[in-house]
């Protein structure tokens, strides 16, 4: 019996050793076995302008990082100031299995205006590559590239296409971003709560960006955004930050010459691609006012076709239906009567 016991004792000590030994293997493979992505740019300085937007101005190349096992690898493409640490960045994925891609001239200046460099001054950027196989294992960064860029100003757009047009991308209604720093807004009227739509960098589904969750959107990714309610709302668009918010943005006319008098605004429609407020109605002789979100916060009067913020009020002197025309941006607005 003392000899069995032995045995059994010296194949448990062995078969803990061999599991240490397996443990300890393991930790190595997980760690010390994972090599970085290695990134390759064609060039490290470039000038940007209106004239090269739509050439490819720039390529990158990269080797696969390699975790130690075989799995699907995730690649992002960062770009930050140089020296910054990536506090801010701009992301842009490398599709599955890519290993060589080119940028326009349009694409990348809208990356690096992202980032809140001055347009018209040459900036030193940083740019890597950050690999990831899942959200339990640590991603790896390549060594830096760095790159010399000027960019220049320009206006960007994004494009709604969804239920409250068609998902008819020729038509849909756009959201602007005067300096091409990834913020966009717009005002779009949807007739009901919860219709469902995507953003597209151009008027066409070669690319748009989806919804993660309330809140979240992901390029050529996701599922439909909803509009969380029905009415005129006023989006903004943060491709850096990856985010979407909403806010009430409506405009309507109130008064005696209104169709309900001053108890109530006649609600006007926003023109997305005029940027401007319409409304066709009738009225009777009396007096208008325009006010913002149903609420006497903010209103104007005006005088000879000249808004006025809190002014008096606009006089009507003869009924009839007009169309109406509310534009905030030259401080203007015409009655006309059909």
């Amino acid at each position: 019996m003392k000899i069995i016991y032995y045995i059994g004792l010296v194949l448990l000590l062995a078969t803990f050793q061999r599991c240490k030994k397996d443990e300890t293997q393991a930790k190595l493979n997980a760690t010390d076995a994972v090599k970085s992505a290695a990134l390759t740019l064609d060039k490290n300085s470039l000038i940007l302008s209106k004239n090269n937007a739509n050439d490819t101005v720039l390529h990158i190349a990269l080797i696969q990082a390699d975790f130690g096992y075989q799995a699907a690898v995730a690649n992002v493409l960062q770009f930050g100031i140089k020296g910054d640490n990536f506090k801010t960045v701009k992301e842009v994925v490398i599709p599955g299995g890519r290993t060589a891609m080119g940028f326009t001239g349009y694409e990348l200046n809208s990356y690096l205006l992202a980032l809140g460099v001055p347009t018209g001054v040459t900036s030193d950027f940083d740019v890597r590559v950050k690999s990831s196989i899942n959200s339990k294992i640590a991603a790896v960064y390549s060594a830096l590239s760095g790159l010399k860029a000027s960019p220049y100003a320009s206006t960007s757009y994004l494009y709604a296409v969804g239920a409250y047009q068609g998902w008819v991308p020729e038509t849909a209604e756009s959201l602007i971003s005067p300096t091409s720093n990834g913020i966009y807004s717009g005002i779009i009227f949807f007739p009901q709560a919860n219709l469902e739509f995507k953003l597209t960098s151009e008027r066409n589904w070669a690319n748009s960006y989806g919804q993660t969750e309330a809140g979240k959107i992901v390029y050529n990714g996701g599922g439909n955004i909803k509009a969380p309610r029905a009415g005129n709302l006023e989006l903004e668009i943060n491709t850096t930050a990856n985010t979407i918010t909403y806010k009430d943005h409506s405009w309507g006319v109130i008064g005696s010459a209104t169709p309900k008098g001053w108890e109530a605004d006649t609600d006007m429609k926003y023109d997305n691609a005029n940027q401007v407020w319409k409304l066709t109605v009738n009225l009777t002789a009396g007096a208008l006012k325009f006010r913002k979100n149903h609420d006497w916060g903010t209103n104007f009067g005006g005088v000879n076709g000249s808004l006025i913020a809190g002014g008096a009020d606009i006089m009507v002197t003869t009924a009839g239906s007009y169309a109406i025309v509310f534009d905030l941006n030259t401080n203007t607005y015409t009655l006309t009567k059909k």
